[in-house]
């Protein structure tokens, strides 16, 4: 019996919280060492996305030394973006048109019919790709689910990138782009959508909007933003090799952040809008994945929003890593996020 009582009591100790005398320092906490192991592809996951959550680690650990190290690295994912858009556009019925709003470059995208609900309406779009990557037709592919899922007219913004082009390029493009839709489009009835580095930016936008006075769009949609160019959130550790498409912060990402940054504070609110006031910002929907680096980041992104008193919903699918639901137009979870988005967008908009 006193045997018994003694592991009840063991067990119980284990149970309750650890307290130290009034005055005492908290002991640092210490990283946890986590054994290797195998992670299964879910059977949770569509027939269609079990090949990309199965697929090995994309190329990650590549360290430019030069622009045309950078430039060389960005040629190669334009040729291989490119070559996959055309099926997708016909899939979708969704066509390009190549424009320029407000001295920039864009694309504008149109489905083949427009929702009624959308037709005073225009989805302004930001792609993703460090602030490096995608630039041109290349950076098009979630403007195109966009249209084709949410029914409306989606304008995809050509941004200037770096190396070449430093902040503020990328975010003074996509203000410009934007003063200029006010001219023709109600404040109200502009949904901005963009993942990864666009869903930074869609972030930075509203900012940027509020520190110039300019009306506020009616809703963000940021999928996976990179709202916070430091490698701070837990998943930047817990999802390291886990997330086959990202893979990794220590890889080009890092480089791609101080090269955009070209010398600014990393947690500067215009390149890490998660240290900005956030309050005041129009309705928001996030999309991630369990297996996403940035999923931590998009969770901060959503708490943040939800503590400043901000309409925001999160959306999170199983397994998928970074970005993975903007890859294939036939996956039921590509589907589902981007008509998700439209509704939201719907509840949101001005009519």
């Amino acid at each position: 019996m006193r045997c018994i009582l003694s592991i009840c009591l063991l067990v119980s100790s284990l149970a309750l919280p650890l307290t130290f005398p009034a005055g005492a320092q908290t002991p640092p906490a210490s990283p946890r060492q986590i054994p290797a192991r195998t992670i299964p592809v879910p059977d949770t996951v569509s027939p269609e996305m079990r090949p990309l959550v199965a697929a090995p680690p994309a190329a990650w650990d590549i360290h430019p030394k030069n622009n045309k190290e950078w430039n060389d690295l960005v040629a190669a994912g334009v040729a291989r973006n490119k070559a996959l858009l055309p099926a997708m556009r016909e899939r979708l019925g969704v066509s390009l048109e190549p424009t320029s709003i407000g001295g920039v470059s864009a694309f504008i995208l149109t489905p083949k019919e427009i929702a009624p609900e959308n037709r005073s309406r225009v989805f302004l779009h930001f792609h993703g790709g460090a602030y490096v990557l995608n630039p041109g037709e290349a950076g098009t592919r979630e403007g195109i689910l966009m249209a084709g899922f949410g029914r409306g007219k989606v304008i995809s913004v050509d941004y200037r990138t770096a190396p070449d082009h430093p902040y503020p390029a990328a975010l003074d493009d996509c203000v410009a782009v934007y003063r200029e839709l006010l001219n023709s489009v109600p404040a109200k009835n502009i949904g901005v959508v963009g993942t990864s580095t666009g869903g930074g930016l869609a972030l930075a936008l509203v900012l940027r909007a509020k520190q110039e006075g300019l009306p506020l769009p009616g809703a963000l949609a940021p999928g996976s933003p990179w709202s916070d160019l430091t490698k701070t959130g837990d998943t930047f550790y817990t999802n390291d090799l886990v997330d086959n498409f990202q893979v990794s912060y220590d890889g080009y990402l890092a480089d791609a952040a101080k090269v955009y940054a070209n010398g600014r504070d990393l947690k500067d609110p215009m390149l890490s809008p998660i240290y900005g006031d956030l309050s005041g910002f129009p309705p928001t929907i996030l999309t991630s994945g369990t297996r996403d680096l940035f999923l931590s980041l998009t969770v901060r992104t959503h708490r943040k929003l939800r503590q400043a008193g901000v309409i925001a919903e999160l959306q999170v699918f199983e397994a998928i890593s970074h970005a993975q639901y903007s890859v294939n137009a036939g996956a039921p979870e590509t589907k589902e996020a981007f008509e998700e988005i439209a509704r939201f967008f719907d509840a949101h908009l001005g009519k």
